[in-house]
């Protein structure tokens, strides 16, 4: 009697969960990034408590962690796009109307203009895009923050839910993918953004050095590259480079060619992303790339996330299937992995 009350809370819960979901669309991707980030801040949250801090304070100091971070994301290309949109706009007319091409005996000129000005129109309809959408942007960063703290504040409510739903014998698979959850959004959060940070770092001192106009800008951009997996920041040096030769400079189209492509598009990958690899888990690029590609096709900017989560979560689920085909029983034990299961876990300490 007791499993099917709950097995209807159950079913009334996913049933008020889609019709929140279908009222709340217009904020929907921030509830996502919030739920997700706090998954990946509640470690902290819970070290913060280990050390005798009271459980608000320690959510308020995850909460502000995450509040810096998602502003360090947001504004430095707000920043970038609309501060500096004429410097951007100003490399843009420095390349030619006309560029010849002669190979041997042939000879021809390719008319680059109407590109430059789409580029140009691009440039400017995304500043002042982003310029009217500023004041959406700070409500939804207001609504981000009090999401996550309301999270890291009482995280075991929906783990208590589906281990009060589940048999026993059932607790191994919303624990195996939490697990798999965990080490995708570490993947994605603590590996990309360390990257992108390291990217743009480098990134600016090779523009500088070369003596490219807005340098931060073009950093921004590399930095930003970097969570595009396989092209990563690797397009925009190919594309300085080729606008250098366009402009007449082929001395600092093979130096940006030469030295961009090792120093900002191969070290951070080569040295960041393999040493933290191992402490994030690991997510391999096929897999990332098609979660990538999906999720921000079909989902926009949230899409980064969810989607690699979501294939990353089938992958798990056939892993299970795969096992259980093969050894015909459940491959760990229900209860030692529901207590271990972290941010799903039973019940919290109500007190502060």
């Amino acid at each position: 009697m007791v499993l099917n009350r709950q097995r209807l809370l159950a079913a009334l819960f996913v049933a008020l969960a889609t019709l929140a979901a279908a009222v709340l669309a217009e904020v929907l991707r921030t509830v996502v990034f919030a739920v997700t980030v706090a998954y990946v801040l509640y470690p902290l949250r819970q070290r913060l408590v280990g050390r005798g801090l009271p459980r608000r304070i320690a959510c308020g100091v995850a909460t502000a962690v995450a509040f810096l971070g998602a502003t360090l994301l947001v504004a430095p290309l707000l920043y970038a796009l609309y501060r500096r949109r004429a410097e951007l706009i100003a490399i843009l007319e420095g390349i030619p109307d006309v560029v010849p091409i002669s190979v041997g005996d042939f000879e021809t000129a390719i008319e680059v203009a109407p590109y430059v000005a789409a580029a140009e129109a691009f440039v400017r309809d995304v500043a002042l895009a982003l310029a009217g959408a500023a004041p959406v942007l700070v409500l939804e960063l207001v609504v981000f923050t009090f999401l996550v703290y309301g999270i890291l504040y009482r995280p075991g409510a929906v783990g208590a839910a589906v281990f009060g739903v589940l048999p026993p014998e059932y607790h191994d698979v919303p624990a195996r993918l939490h697990e798999r959850t965990r080490q995708t959004l570490y993947s994605i959060y603590v590996l990309q953004a360390a990257t992108a940070a390291a990217t743009f770092l480098l990134a600016l001192v090779v523009f500088r050095v070369l003596g490219y106009g807005s340098p931060v800008l073009l950093a921004v951009i590399a930095g930003i590259l970097q969570f595009i997996p396989v092209v990563g920041p690797s397009v925009l040096i190919v594309a300085l480079g080729t606008g250098d030769v366009l402009v007449g400079q082929p001395g600092r189209a093979i130096a940006v060619l030469v030295i961009g492509l090792v120093v900002v598009a191969f070290v951070p990958d080569a040295v960041i992303r393999t040493r933290l690899a191992g402490w994030t888990g690991k997510i391999s690029p096929g897999l990332y790339f098609v979660g990538f590609v999906g999720g921000i096709l079909t989902l926009g900017a949230v899409g980064v996330i969810v989607g690699p989560l979501v294939v990353s979560l089938l992958l798990e689920v056939i892993d299970m299937l795969t096992e259980h085909g093969a050894t015909g029983s459940v491959a760990h034990e229900p209860r030692s992995v529901a207590q271990e299961a972290g941010p799903v876990e039973g019940r919290e300490d109500s007190s502060d």
